[in-house]
Order: structure tokens, then C-alpha cells, then sequence
């Protein structure tokens, strides 16, 4: 059972997600990062990077013989069934990394960036949604600059997900990522206290 107010961090891809969540993890709130949970469970000798493998074969690995991550993005956006395949295999794992993770944090409050959450609207593991928010162009070039993929790829991943207007209705808080690092900080700092103070009295 959580006994911590659980702020689920997302947004389209190129918005600042990890950058926003480096800041609040400055602030000394524990943040925990789907992304980096699903990096774990595709590791070599796991039972999904054997599986996955079988799917696609070993021109999926990289010379190391870790799952090249990039081109099995490439591979399950030029094919639909392969992207539901895909999260078939990995989100329920995920989920259940994250709850474990969830139950062990002693801060007040807890960030959880989860890249998909509006997608997977609603997320019972979350008590507030907080969406990083910045225009399309804006999200394209630091997508495209930061991957060192073409625009048609990331344009591809950005129609794929959830629209900006989905996540700003859905969201509890949004931060607009479009300014400044000092701007963000800002922003950041401005949630961090509204969190403290609505956090549970018994995790004060």
C-alpha cells in the first residue's frame, strides 16, 4: 500500500520530462522514471529481451548485444501490431516495478515520469497528473537535435500520442516548458510547495 502523494510527470516527446524531473529530484523528492524501469526489464538473459528477439531477430542487437533501442522504436512505428505487441509484453512488468518502487519512498510526495500515461488514461497508480507542456515545433526540434532523428520520425512518434489538447484536460498541474531554464525552475519550485502541502498530514 503507497503511503506517499504519487505526481504522475508526462508529456510529448521533446517536452522537458526529464529535465523537470531532474529539478524536482534537486528539491529532494524521489523520482522514479518509467523509462528507465523499461530499459531494465529489456536487459540481456531477461524474459523479455529473449522474447523480443525471437520477434525480431538478432539485427535488434547492438554489438554489445543490448537490445538497440532505436531501432526497435523505428521497427514497432512502421508497424502498428508490433508497437501493441510490444507494450503487451513490457507495461505490465513495468507496472509492476513501479508499485514496488512506489511502496518504498519516504519522502511526502514521489515523481513518477511516465511518457504515457494520458495513452493510458486512467492510471491508478497516480493520485495528480502533471503535464510538461511546450508547442509542437518546439517539441520537434529538441526531439530531432536530442535522437538525431529526421523530422518524419519523430512527427510519426508526436501522432502517436496523445494530443497536446488531451493532456492539458487532463491534467491536475501543468508546467510550460517554452522559457528559460530559470523559468522552469520557477515552476518547479512553485509545484514542489503546493505538493508539500498536499501531501497526507501523516507524511509530514
Amino acid at each position: 500500500m503507497k503511503n506517499t502523494l504519487v505526481i504522475g510527470l508526462t508529456g510529448g516527446i521533446g517536452s522537458g520530462k526529464s529535465v523537470t524531473a531532474d529539478l524536482f529530484k534537486q528539491l529532494g523528492t524521489t523520482v522514479i522514471d518509467a523509462d528507465k524501469i523499461a530499459r531494465e526489464v529489456i536487459k540481456p538473459h531477461t524474459k523479455a529481451y529473449q522474447q523480443i528477439i525471437s520477434k525480431f531477430g538478432s539485427t535488434i542487437l547492438q554489438d554489445d548485444q543490448q537490445i538497440n533501442r532505436k531501432l526497435l522504436r523505428e521497427v514497432i512505428f512502421k508497424e502498428p501490431q508490433n508497437k501493441l505487441w510490444l507494450e503487451a509484453l513490457l507495461h505490465p512488468e513495468i507496472r509492476t516495478q513501479l508499485e514496488q518502487a512506489i511502496t518504498k519512498v519516504t519522502t511526502p510526495y514521489c515523481i513518477v515520469v511516465v511518457p504515457l500515461l494520458i495513452e493510458k488514461h486512467p492510471y491508478p497508480l497516480v493520485d495528480r497528473i502533471l503535464v510538461i507542456d511546450a508547442e509542437e515545433k518546439l517539441q520537434l526540434s529538441r526531439a530531432m537535435e536530442r535522437d538525431s532523428a529526421d523530422s518524419e520520425q519523430i512527427l510519426s512518434i508526436i501522432a502517436s500520442q496523445a494530443s497536446r489538447a488531451r493532456r492539458l484536460e487532463l491534467a491536475d498541474e501543468v508546467i510550460t516548458n517554452t522559457g528559460s531554464i530559470n523559468d522552469l525552475k520557477a515552476q518547479v519550485l512553485t509545484l514542489h510547495h503546493k505538493y508539500l502541502s498536499l501531501a497526507k498530514p501523516s507524511n509530514k
